[in-house]
């Protein structure tokens, strides 16, 4: 892996990647071809592949939106599960990152990240001992709650280790998952949260999943509208009863431009604007823009492996190498156009060329862009960061897995 250091210059924080020196840390079965020109072509495959200039520009991109909006960035890492990219996040200007669970708490804190909201509720003693371990160190972790039960249970753990917890309460603005939905459940975790021992009530944590991925922009806003004026009723009730929250965290790459509009967060916590992926193409993200806000930055590169099928290819990318629970990848490069993919295995995948004459030697390199980005990174170990057609580093997914 490459060992670097940032650069920030220009307006808006912006920072270009320096030059590098190369140490010797083993980073995956590519790491010979760091710095060789058109390494890229030669890449043991399946491989994750970042373009380094549209990742920088997205991350440059959100951070200006952010600001010019008055918002404070909190990015979420369980996009990339990497500590490479929230250094770079924060480098930017990010306040800190946010992680869906407590792995990736850990994972990340272990590499230097020391600004972490965790959004999911931490249950079981095991977790909650955990939990407590990570914030005797010298970082800061917050929380969030959604039940009394639940906040009794950390209250009276994080008493007995002599630590207070930070904690937002978790509400539900329609998705069903977790939260709170409806104010006087609120207020009344609130107030048991404030009167614990062991807990600081921090602020509000209000995130609409299910709204981030509706494709019309107009239908998104009408949607999002609408959940954005209950979120504003809960704060009102609070602010009425002297509990006004220090920090109102949500929003997501697809509620973006709605959150700069309305201004009702103080922190946003978009994930895939960095990567971008099929789902997210399909999405306008803003109204009476034809210009993408974010570029595609994430590719799955794959080689062909058979080619014995007329207009046909077998490329080593399968059910292993992408998440499932979306649309198929897109052949994005080095294949005819009109290439389609079909998962054809574990191992494997099926490019199906628009012509039965078309064809790809053994060993061609085909790129596609991931379906959903998240989980598919969480298949992988490793990003290969590319400008042009060179690998200038390697960075680990520290954070890949579930426990």
């Amino acid at each position: 892996m490459l060992s670097v250091k940032m650069d920030r210059c220009g307006l808006g924080g912006q920072y270009r990647m320096p030059e590098v020196e190369i140490s010797h840390r083993f980073a995956g079965p590519n790491a010979t071809l760091i710095g060789k020109p058109g390494g890229l072509r030669e890449l043991t495959t399946p491989a994750m592949v970042l373009n380094l200039d549209a990742f920088e520009r997205n991350i440059n991109a959100y951070q200006q939106q952010i600001n010019l909006c008055g918002l404070q960035a909190r990015p979420h890492a369980k996009s990339h599960k990497c500590a490479e990219i929230a250094r770079r996040q924060i480098a930017a200007g990010a306040v800190g990152v946010c992680t869906a669970s407590l792995h990736e708490a850990e994972a990340l804190v272990g590499q230097g990240i020391n600004n972490v909201l965790i959004t999911s509720p931490v249950i079981g003693a095991g977790k909650l001992d955990r939990l407590l371990q990570l914030v005797k160190r010298d970082v800061s972790i917050a929380v969030v709650v959604d039940d009394q039960e639940h906040a009794a249970w950390m209250a009276a753990a994080s008493h007995r280790s002599g630590h207070v917890l930070d904690v937002l309460i978790d509400v539900d603005l329609g998705m069903g998952r977790t939260g709170v939905g409806d104010i006087d459940s609120l207020l009344r975790l609130v107030n048991a949260v404030c009167d614990a021992e062991g807990m600081s009530y921090r602020g509000i944590q209000a995130y609409s999943g299910q709204v981030q991925h509706i494709e019309d922009f107009a239908a998104r806003d009408q949607v999002y509208t609408r959940q954005l004026r209950f979120l504003s009723e809960l704060l009102a009730a609070l602010d009425k009863r002297g509990l006004k929250p220090f920090t109102v965290s949500g929003g997501g790459t697809g509620t973006l431009a709605l959150d700069c509009r309305e201004r009702i967060l103080t922190e946003h916590q978009a994930g895939s604007y960095i990567f971008m992926d099929v789902e997210y193409e399909a999405v306008t993200l803003r109204a009476n823009d034809a210009d993408a806000a974010f570029a595609t930055s994430l590719f799955l590169h794959s080689a062909v492996v058979s080619k014995n099928v007329p207009g046909k290819a077998t490329i080593d990318a399968g059910l292993k190498s992408f998440a499932t629970d979306g649309p198929l990848p897109h052949v994005s490069a080095g294949a005819p156009a009109g290439t389609t993919y079909a998962f054809f295995g574990d191992e494997h995948g099926r490019l199906t060329f628009p012509t039965p004459t078309h064809y790809l030697p053994l060993g061609s390199i085909v790129a596609l862009v991931t379906p959903h980005c998240d989980p598919t990174v969480n298949l992988h170990d490793y990003l290969h960061v590319v400008r042009n057609d060179t690998i200038v580093d390697i960075w680990q997914i520290d954070a890949r897995g579930v426990l």
